[in-house]
């Protein structure tokens, strides 16, 4: 006798079936709510402090599957909607965008690599970052090992994360190469003027420069350029040689001086001109990295933007934070290139971010294991250089810029709109109807002290020169693309941020 009459089969198997698809759309439900600690998609972010391109307002911000679409100030918002975040007189404003982080991934995650890079990201404020072409290996420097990168990112990153390219002597002039790598998404092109420490991402000179330009002004994308030129005065390289103490930054100064800068850019400007309007390279972009030199080096880039170059120029945090002569003997964490300079020139550097001659600013987050930064023996010529800030550098900006009254406005402007600008992120940088909704929440006068107690999520913390530092300016959460991905020392179960390609 049959335990079932065969004329319920086909209910059975519809029965199966529907149970099935439940189980897919349930498990799909719970995979979205693990990309944000908050369990809707539809909320108000409101705040007496909102930062938008009109000016500072008091109101709410309503976010809509990952996307804002609409503004509201307090004469318009009653406040009736149940799904409200309101953060009473904390600041919102768009999330950073960092256009300049080494994560080292693949191949030197033991040094950072995506997963916790990207939660120190979003705990800093940072929703976006364009992540460079060299620390990782092999390094990026054609669509092959563009490929590789974007594997090691694929379901590791809690912010958005896009991607440089490299140009060195071997694809520089071969146009095929390059188009290859720009075609795989690259947002741009990175080289550098002197040795980058990586043997496989060898320097570049004014003529693989050009050369890339003419290439990049088809795709409208720039080139991001270390700047620096190591003289041919045996004595100016990083070596013992002139007898200097090795555990004394000033010796270590004097192997990169302000004249290295100069003469980079100096070079580039034969090239540049190149890009302007009815130039052979108009539609190509050259952007200055890690400006430290706030003199003749400068002085020769603002004489660019004059005669009409296309060409920006950013600097960094540790730059307007530290000066040579506070560095204490032995202390590694210091050692980045170009160096960091005396009061006087961080004063300059100040001056010309405040009267816009500095376009924007980047972390250039160069961590590395703390071996190599050699703490035993405070070598300053021998310690591997780079600062490890990508986590603090919304505090550290608003910080040492009150000095110098920098406002709210001014802090998007160089965090958030100029470089959304420089990558071609047209859909961020500021709060806008129609933009993602990349969003940072934040306390400027909540003060902290940066220490062993304080919530860190870069791999290496102890590497970091900001360790020990008091700092104001509190991030209580972040949200990219609407999700709420880092919220007071948290953050969401899963990685569910976005790899941008370039189109």
């Amino acid at each position: 006798m049959d335990l079932l009459p065969w004329k319920f089969f086909p209910l059975l198997v519809l029965l199966a079936s529907f149970l099935f698809l439940f189980y897919i759309q349930d498990s799909s439900k719970q995979s979205q709510s693990d990309c944000s600690l908050l369990p809707h998609s539809h909320y108000w972010i409101a705040s007496k402090r909102i930062v938008t391109p009109q000016g500072i307002i008091s109101g709410a911000v309503e976010v809509k599957a990952g996307d804002i679409i609409s503004i509201v100030k307090d004469t318009d918002w009653n406040g009736k909607s149940k799904q409200v975040l309101d953060y009473g007189n904390a600041v919102v404003m768009p999330g950073l965008i960092d256009v300049h982080a080494h994560l080292d991934d693949p191949g030197r995650a033991e040094w950072e690599g995506f997963p916790s890079g990207t939660k120190a990201a979003a705990a800093g404020g940072i929703t976006t970052l364009i992540d460079m072409p060299l620390n990782n290996f092999p390094s990026t420097v054609s669509a092959e090992t563009l490929k590789l990168k974007i594997e090691a990112a694929e379901k590791s990153i809690y912010v958005d994360v896009g991607f440089w390219g490299g140009l060195v002597p071997e694809n520089a002039f071969n146009a095929t190469t390059l188009e290859a790598l720009l075609d795989a998404g690259a947002l741009g092109l990175k080289s550098f003027m002197c040795p980058s420490g990586i043997n496989d991402f060898p320097m570049t000179d004014a003529t693989h420069i050009k050369a890339g330009l003419s290439v990049l002004a088809k795709y409208r994308r720039p080139l991001l350029v270390h700047s620096e030129i190591q003289p041919a005065v045996e004595s100016h390289l990083e070596t013992e040689d002139d007898g200097g103490d090795p555990r004394s930054y000033s010796t270590y100064l004097k192997t990169r001086p302000p004249s290295m800068e100069e003469a980079a850019i100096r070079e580039l400007l034969t090239v540049t001109k190149d890009t302007s309007i009815g130039g052979p390279a108009e539609g190509a972009h050259l952007h200055v990295v890690h400006l430290s030199d706030a003199s003749s080096s400068l002085d020769l880039i603002k004489e660019a933007k004059r005669r009409g170059d296309s060409i920006t120029v950013e600097t960094c945090p540790h730059y307007l934070a530290f000066s040579a002569e506070e560095i204490p003997d032995g202390d590694t964490r210091f050692k980045c290139a170009p160096p960091i300079r005396d009061a006087a020139n961080k004063e300059k550097l100040w001056n010309a971010l405040m009267e816009g001659h500095i376009d924007m600013l980047s972390s250039d987050h160069s961590p590395t294991v703390a071996e190599l930064k050699l703490f035993n023996d405070g070598n300053f010529l021998k310690a591997w250089g780079g600062i490890s800030s990508i986590q603090f550098v919304l505090p550290v900006t608003w910080s040492y810029g009150q000095k110098f009254g920098i406002t709210l406005e001014q802090l998007v402007s160089w965090w958030s709109e100029r470089p959304a600008k420089l990558a071609g992120q047209h859909s961020k940088g500021s709060i806008t109807i129609g933009n993602h909704a990349d969003i940072v929440v934040w306390e400027p006068e909540v003060e902290f002290n940066l220490n062993d107690g304080h919530p860190m999520f870069v791999k290496n913390p102890s590497i970091s020169a900001y360790i020990g530092k008091r700092l104001s300016g509190n991030v209580l959460a972040t949200f990219v693309r609407g999700n709420l991905v880092y919220k007071q020392g948290n953050h969401a179960v899963a990685a569910c941020g976005s790899m941008i390609l370039a189109t």
